[in-house]
């Protein structure tokens, strides 16, 4: 007996040990929160950096390359306007030190091209400042009369463009006042944009003279301004929306993992506890049976006061037979196949074996019967669910009560059976353990018999929920699956045949 009491010590014990080594693992839901916001922002942030930054740098070109085209075009109309030979460019002519070296040039029309050219650069819309390089970086022209006729030895950007030789260089800044070339007619609001056009010769083989222009293109920096607010959005929205997917399935998946891995700690408990038990029911069976009989034989030859006494032996020998017994079927592997069951005929039987009970605790039982259709389960384990609760409600109510027991169908395709007691209850704490294996509130318990009525429950899919106040008594709901006429077929108790 000492060694059956370990057994039953130890069982429990590791399944808590068993429990508390999956609640250290891993949590995949809140790795996975911290980890794909950090991700998915980190994504968003870049796509909507390269995506604002191709927005200003094609913005910024296209209104550059605009206006070189324009520079260009008024230079090449001036000088067909000066009537002077097409074997002279514009970038030629603005040179006012190399008017000698052009004497195919009349110099009236030389400088009338010129100042025409130079005067619609000065009105182009949205300029800060104009100014005109010749080949060796002197300022020949600008709209700033104190940078004219200084000389830029060290200014790389514009050695790049005179080196380039393409359409039009651009960048956007902010004012630098380091930057001697950028003084500017007013102060940029924002930013302004720097163009360096470059002016050819006749063959496009040299750039001899470069027209910067500094430019606040208001209309530009609003439409900017409003791409980067679209660009954001989307990309906030789309990151948000894509976060909250990922989280919902992955949420989702956590649930199902967590209910598998504890399912898989009830299995892996229930089999162990399964092989201890069936070693204590081969070593109990034998000596109990024999003790039993001993006592009947003794009892019929006994003094009326050791009756009494051998009494007590055979009711303790078959609570421990019927201890051993519920053991094993609680730990019995169960089968998934489900079957048609009559849930009406299976509460009438159970109350029929119940009856003798029923009248010595002086209990009322409110029960109409109302046709229900057949559900889902087993006739064995569902003769075992119920007599699991009727024995509780009436083992709750010693002095008498009232057991009410009621069946209704559901429109959600569910049949559902109501037993209340008026009993003593239990408290909030015990309501949460209540399912718990081996939990128990009756002195002598085995404490498996709610555990196996939620484990018999699921398995066809149905569900249970107790509610319970302390001295107002105890209310336990099932829900079983309407089984189809075509799937099962259906069982009927043996006391409705």
């Amino acid at each position: 007996m000492q060694r059956l009491e370990e057994q039953k010590t130890s069982a429990p014990n590791l399944a808590l040990a068993a429990i508390k080594s999956w609640g250290g693992q891993f949590n995949l839901l809140r790795w996975f929160s911290l980890a794909s916001f950090f991700i998915i922002a980190a994504v968003a942030l870049g796509l909507g950096y390269i995506s604002t930054r191709f927005v200003v740098t094609e913005s910024v070109e296209r209104d550059a390359l605009l206006t070189a085209q324009f520079v260009q075009a008024i230079g090449d109309a001036e000088m067909r306007h000066a009537n002077i030979t097409p074997q002279r460019t514009m970038g030629e002519m603005l040179d006012p030190r190399q008017d000698e070296n052009y004497p195919d040039v009349d110099p009236l029309s030389h400088a009338m091209a010129r100042a025409e050219f130079l005067d619609h650069v000065e009105h182009l819309p949205d300029v800060l400042l104009a100014t005109v390089y010749a080949l060796d970086r002197t300022v020949i022209w600008s709209t700033n009369p104190e940078l004219i006729n200084v000389k830029f030895e060290d200014d790389d950007e514009l050695d790049e463009s005179f080196e380039m030789k393409v359409p039009v260089s651009s960048s956007y800044h902010k004012i630098d006042d380091e930057k001697p070339e950028q003084r500017l007619s007013r102060e940029p609001k924002y930013l302004f944009i720097e163009n360096y056009i470059p002016m050819f010769n006749a063959d496009k083989s040299k750039v001899v003279a470069m027209v910067e222009i500094y430019k606040e293109p208001a209309d530009l920096v609003d439409r900017i301004d409003r791409g980067f607010a679209s660009i954001w959005a989307a990309t906030i929205l789309g990151g948000a929306a894509i976060y909250l997917g990922l989280f919902w399935i992955v949420r989702r998946a956590s649930t199902l993992l967590q209910s598998q891995q504890q399912q898989l700690i009830s299995n892996e408990t229930f089999v162990a506890l399964g092989e201890m038990s069936s070693a204590v029911a081969h070593s109990l069976r034998n000596p109990l049976a024999t003790i039993r009989s001993s006592a009947e034989l003794a009892q019929e030859i006994a003094s009326p006061g050791a009756q009494r006494n051998i009494g007590d032996i055979i009711s303790q020998v078959d609570r421990m037979s019927r201890w051993v017994r519920e053991l094993l079927v609680s730990l019995r592997p169960m089968s998934d196949d489900g079957e048609a069951v009559d849930l009406l005929a299976a509460v009438e039987d159970t109350l029929g074996a119940f009856d003798a009970l029923i009248r010595r605790n002086g209990v009322e039982v409110r029960f109409t019967p109302q046709d229900c259709p057949p559900v889902v389960s087993q006739q064995v384990l569902l003769t075992q669910i119920l007599n699991s609760l009727f024995a509780n409600a009436l083992e709750a109510m010693p002095r008498g009560g009232v057991l009410s027991v009621e069946i209704e169908t559901a429109q959600t395709g569910q049949v559902r059976m109501t037993l209340s007691d008026t009993g003593k209850g239990m408290s909030a704490q015990q309501q949460q353990l209540v399912f718990k294996p081996f939990f128990t509130t009756k002195q002598g318990g085995l404490g498996v018999g709610l555990a196996l009525v939620k484990r018999i429950m699921e398995r066809f899919q149905g569900s249970v929920m107790l509610t319970s106040r302390e001295q107002e008594g105890t209310r336990v709901s099932l829900n079983f699956r309407v089984a189809s006429g075509g799937e099962y077929g259906t069982q009927h108790s043996a006391g409705r045949g």
